[in-house]
């Protein structure tokens, strides 16, 4: 199987490099240096010592042979310009696959690649970058996968079986979406508040008022969940984020690091993806509206 994986971040590292042992890799990205560093090096990937793996590195527009699958790695508001600059590797044959962060992405996905060619997943993998091209796999959690529109079935199953020979945990879902919204409970409700606050996210379990501005999160995001026909009971997942949090005390959010560092942010993929799809159905989301401008503004701290 030929995939490309386009965004050589700490995500797009572990998986192109990891992939590479059961099929033809190739990392691409916007930047010339960082995959001349990733062709010279390889990806070094930690866990329970060092592996080195050596998928092709190449820049976006480099590749022109249609891959059988190419998975998008980019920060999510980057997508659609990453996919334009690579437009010649997708052919007819090719399959899409995000397993970025947040909802809404089969959206940018089905401009450049017909529906039933389009899959999403999620993945409780974790990684984190030492360099450009070293990460330290800090999970080893499951990877779901499912396509937008039935009757990929025979594909899918292919492409798990690939994850599974390089070792990461996979399978097919018939029911990704409801895996989606169950992994954007904890990004929209105490992922983005830890980042609006800029504090670790266990102050968001500890302290009374932050976590009372958390509970009516994952209220409204169960809401929308249910207006698309996804169930969860709200009490079991108070009870699981703090839980979440409580355990993982020191750990910093994507959102808060970028928030930090003077990036942008994917807030209109997480708590913009719960708040497009419970208005879509009349759903009031304030809470999550709310977190969507206070991070907004803030990001707009950083702008001349």
């Amino acid at each position: 199987m030929k995939i490309a994986v386009i965004g050589p971040g700490a995500m797009g590292l572990l998986f192109g490099g990891k992939l590479s042992a059961a099929a033809m890799v190739t990392l691409v990205g916007h930047n010339p240096a960082h995959m001349e560093e990733i062709s010279r090096f390889g990806v070094e990937i930690e866990r329970d010592g060092v592996e080195t793996f050596h998928p092709l590195a190449a820049v976006n527009g480099e590749v022109k042979e249609p891959q059988d699958l190419v998975i998008l790695f980019t920060k999510a508001y980057l997508s659609e310009e990453a996919l334009a600059a690579n437009r010649a590797m997708i052919g007819k044959d090719t399959f899409l696959l995000t397993l970025q962060n947040g909802m809404g992405h089969e959206e940018i996905l089905a401009k450049f690649a017909e529906i039933d060619h389009v899959l999403i997943g999620t993945t409780a993998q974790g990684s984190t970058r030492k360099n450009g091209h070293a990460i330290r796999n800090s999970g080893l959690g499951e990877t779901m996968i499912g396509a937008v529109s039935p009757g990929q079935e025979d594909r899918l199953k292919e492409i798990c079986d690939v994850f599974e020979q390089a070792g990461f945990p996979a399978k097919v879902s018939e029911s990704v979406r409801f895996a989606v919204w169950n992994k954007i409970m904890i990004n929209a409700s105490s992922s983005v508040l830890s980042g609006v606050l800029g504090m670790p996210q266990g102050y968001v379990a500890e302290n009374p008022d932050a976590w009372k501005i958390c509970t009516a999160l994952i209220r409204e995001i169960c809401a929308g969940a249910k207006s698309e026909g996804y169930h969860f009971d709200e009490e079991e997942q108070i009870e699981r984020i703090k839980n979440h949090l409580l355990a993982a005390k020191d750990g910093i959010t994507s959102i808060c690091a970028d928030l930090q560092n003077g990036r942008s942010t994917e807030i209109d993929y997480i708590s913009g993806g719960v708040v497009r799809a419970a208005e879509k159905n009349g759903v009031p989301v304030p809470t999550q509206k709310m977190m969507v401008d206070l991070v907004h503004a803030m990001e707009g701290r950083n702008r001349k």
